[in-house]
């Protein structure tokens, strides 16, 4: 066994309990543990994009993620505004605080000293990242710890992200067995060389059985047609928000977000497919069950 498959294994199985742990405890434990793997996830972003910490955008750039997750999260969580049509986007409170880092950040990158054509990409990749972990981050805490209210108590926050969690890691797997066995149609191969279209459906397939089994040990209240429908949803959402994040790595010609997860890469590359799949079933579960 190599030392990065045992990395990778002693990992997960110290890491697994804790985050399913905490995602059954919500409040704030699970507020704490999404904020802290949002930030950690924003500065590796910072640091690949070549901006120095103590620098008045990166400061700047810090102080929006934590508010936008913040707001995003806890007004969700302690304020109720138009009950579930507070996530529309002229609800939400974190509409107009986009609306405010744009025009800020714009302004601060005018006055800049490099090329305009250069100012206006390293400002466009800016806002880029911030929306992406600043917005989609908060629907994991949200899935946790206030999908009873929209659903009425139909469902549970923990038995929603063991779901999730278990789906696409389970997923990923079926995806890389099916690429390594079946694959021979490439799925992007600009972005993504070594992932299949075989693989992708085959991680659809993963995804199902995990469907199938939560079905019968948590969500019996539910109809089964709504599993199904998650299941898939949440594995193509998944699967292509891991594109998404390697797009940005190839732009930047790296392979990981950083090392700091042993064996396993940045928290950017591990949880990739969750920014997409989370909010997916969130807004499903949201319009359809009551």
């Amino acid at each position: 066994m190599s030392k990065n498959l045992a990395a990778r294994i002693a990992v997960a199985l110290i890491a697994i309990p804790v985050i399913l742990w905490i995602c059954y405890q919500g409040g704030w434990w699970l507020y704490a543990m999404v904020l802290l793997f949002a930030l950690v996830g924003f500065g590796e972003f910072i640091i690949n994009e070549g901006y120095r910490w103590y620098s008045p955008v990166t400061v700047l750039s810090f102080i929006f993620v934590f508010i936008l997750f913040s707001v995003s999260t806890l007004a969700g969580k302690y304020i109720q505004l138009l009950e579930s049509d507070f996530w529309g986007s002229g609800s939400n409170p974190a509409f107009p605080l986009v609306l405010l880092f744009f025009g800020v950040t714009a302004m601060l990158f005018s006055i800049g000293e490099k090329p305009p054509a250069e100012l206006f990409k390293r400002h466009s990749r800016l806002l880029w990242g911030v929306l992406y972990i600043g917005l989609l981050y908060p629907y994991v805490f949200l899935l946790g710890d206030r999908i009873e209210y929209f659903t009425n108590g139909t469902v549970d926050g923990g038995d929603c992200l063991l779901f999730l969690f278990g789906l696409l890691w389970v997923g990923d797997t079926a995806a890389m067995a099916a690429g390594s066995w079946l694959g021979r149609h490439k799925l992007a191969p600009a972005v993504s060389p070594n992932k299949t279209i075989e693989g992708f459906i085959g991680g659809i397939a993963g995804a199902l059985i995990i469907g199938v089994i939560m079905f019968f040990w948590k969500f019996q209240d539910l109809p089964f047609y709504h599993l199904i429908i998650l299941s898939i949803g949440c594995s193509v959402c998944g699967q292509l928000g891991d594109l998404v994040e390697s797009m940005w790595k190839r732009s930047l010609n790296i392979k990981d977000s950083s090392a700091i997860i042993p064996g396993h890469g940045g928290v950017l590359d591990r949880f990739d497919s969750l920014l997409f799949a989370a909010p997916f079933m969130f807004m499903y579960l949201v319009s359809f069950i009551k």
